[in-house]
């Protein structure tokens, strides 16, 4: 069930949300999928909230999808979360888009691997603090699809489209430093939670009317988030899932043999 793979706990006006499928690297299945959808959804209409922080328990924030379900299950359950929601997004994407969502800041803490879906979670966030040695990609081509949680709400923010380019063509992995010098990362800390935490609390302290409306006013002002671009990541990848170069690249992945592709 979804909630055996998020916990969330509230205190003094912070909510602390927590990955918690840790033997697995918090990998994306169905119910994690749900229940971090759920979580933020929750945390939209929490009375009193003033900030959260997102994190992983375990040894990463989250190694993006679990490929086991991706090759089983995940058939069945993209045809209900392939719906999309009133802001254009579906399930998938929600895991990202619906953290730009929450009206209050929301500070990730990240550690371990960050790469894929995880990636896009991280990018919903406001603010994202990391350990030095944390390892973050941009995974998607690695199993020959796109990436298509949310990055076309969240990344134009955040860097040059040709530095986003070079890191999604190749899915190369880059260190938590990397990460901050391109612009994915805000901070690199020693301990990426307790910071996340103290500036939680710091913001915790300032004018929640204020803090909310800034949010709202940077969100809607930086830059345009097209519903029709997250329709185009849904659009690309669902010709891409199951097709010869997708499986070639998914077997070059699981046996660590090259790949023979087609060319197009």
């Amino acid at each position: 069930m979804e909630e055996d793979r998020v916990k969330i706990t509230v205190e003094n006006h912070v909510a602390e949300v927590a990955l918690v499928r840790s033997d697995k690297h918090n990998a994306l299945d169905g119910d994690m999928f749900e229940g971090i959808v759920a979580a933020a959804e929750r945390l939209a209409g929490e009375s009193g909230l003033r900030a959260v922080v997102l994190h992983g328990e375990g040894p990463s924030f989250c190694s993006g999808i679990d490929v086991g379900w991706l090759a089983g299950e995940a058939q069945n359950f993209a045809a209900e979360a392939m719906k999309r929601d009133d802001f254009g997004a579906n399930l998938f994407q929600r895991v990202s888009t619906a953290w730009i969502e929450v009206p209050v800041p929301v500070v990730a803490a990240i550690h371990g691997n960050c790469f894929g879906g995880g990636l896009q979670i991280a990018l919903g966030a406001d603010i994202r603090m990391t350990s030095a040695d944390a390892k973050w990609s941009i995974r998607e081509v690695h199993w020959g699809l796109v990436p298509d949680m949310g990055i076309t709400a969240s990344l134009p923010r955040l860097m040059p489209i040709d530095k986003a380019k070079e890191l999604t063509y190749t899915g190369r992995l880059v260190s938590g430093e990397e990460a901050a010098a391109y612009g994915l990362a805000t901070r690199v800390e020693a301990d990426p939670l307790e910071a996340a935490r103290a500036l939680a609390a710091e913001i915790a302290g300032r004018s929640p009317h204020a803090v909310r409306s800034v949010k709202a006013l940077f969100d809607t002002t930086w830059s345009s988030q097209d519903k029709s671009a997250l329709e185009l990541e849904s659009e690309l990848q669902m010709k891409l899932i199951g097709s010869p170069n997708q499986m070639a690249a998914v077997m070059a992945g699981v046996t660590k043999e090259p790949p023979e592709f087609i060319d197009p």
